[in-house]
């Protein structure tokens, strides 16, 4: 088994610790988070979507390859997510940079095994990002793909996976009165990591 850095361990540890207060403060959705991708050409783009696993290989999310996240990641694998819970303490913010990769197909495949029945015809029917003329289109393409798969398992489309973000970096912000912020960066310099604090 590899060894996890110990700064990495904390980090995560961190992550996790924050995580669960977020679930029991109350937050809507303590998984949601941005996620932030760029083009070839450096334009931005952001947006929400929901971690699905972690651990010391990633941060996790799935979705279509051929929508506009999962073109630009194909093209620029580098994205960075923020974790945002205004109801811990004062509010607590986490912020993950790194290098992305596409999980295995084996991987994939049991997630999306696992997802609501609705949801994975849901993956089969949306053209993810392309022009929608009507939501009656829509419909129309649901109730395609339930009949084309009635009584029967529903497979993985082709194109929808999941991508994991491999952190280098790993930023916990805690909100400070007056602006007074405490931050924490870990830093990853090839398998070395670092830790240093941050003016607010």
């Amino acid at each position: 088994m590899t060894s996890i850095h110990p700064l990495y361990a904390e980090a995560l540890a961190t992550f996790d610790e924050l995580q669960a207060q977020a679930a029991a403060a109350g937050e809507p959705d303590p998984t949601a988070m941005y996620l932030a991708t760029a083009s070839t050409e450096a334009r931005p783009s952001l947006r929400t979507v929901l971690l699905k696993s972690h651990g010391a290989d990633g941060f996790v999310f799935y979705t279509h390859t051929d929508g506009r996240k999962g073109i630009e990641l194909s093209q620029n694998p580098f994205a960075a997510l923020l974790f945002h819970w205004p109801r811990v303490k004062l509010g607590v913010q986490v912020r993950i940079e790194g290098a992305v990769e596409v999980v295995s197909s084996d991987e994939a495949d049991a997630y999306f095994a696992s997802r609501p029945r609705g949801s994975q015809i849901g993956a089969w029917a949306s053209l993810q990002s392309q022009t929608l003329a009507s939501r009656e289109a829509f419909d129309e393409a649901l109730a395609m793909f339930e009949k084309k798969f009635e009584g029967i398992d529903v497979p993985r489309p082709d194109d929808w996976t999941g991508f994991r973000v491999v952190p280098s970096v790993i930023e916990v912000w805690y909100a400070g009165e007056f602006r007074l912020h405490e931050r924490y960066l870990y830093e990853r310099d090839g398998t070395d990591w670092s830790k240093r604090m941050l003016y607010p």
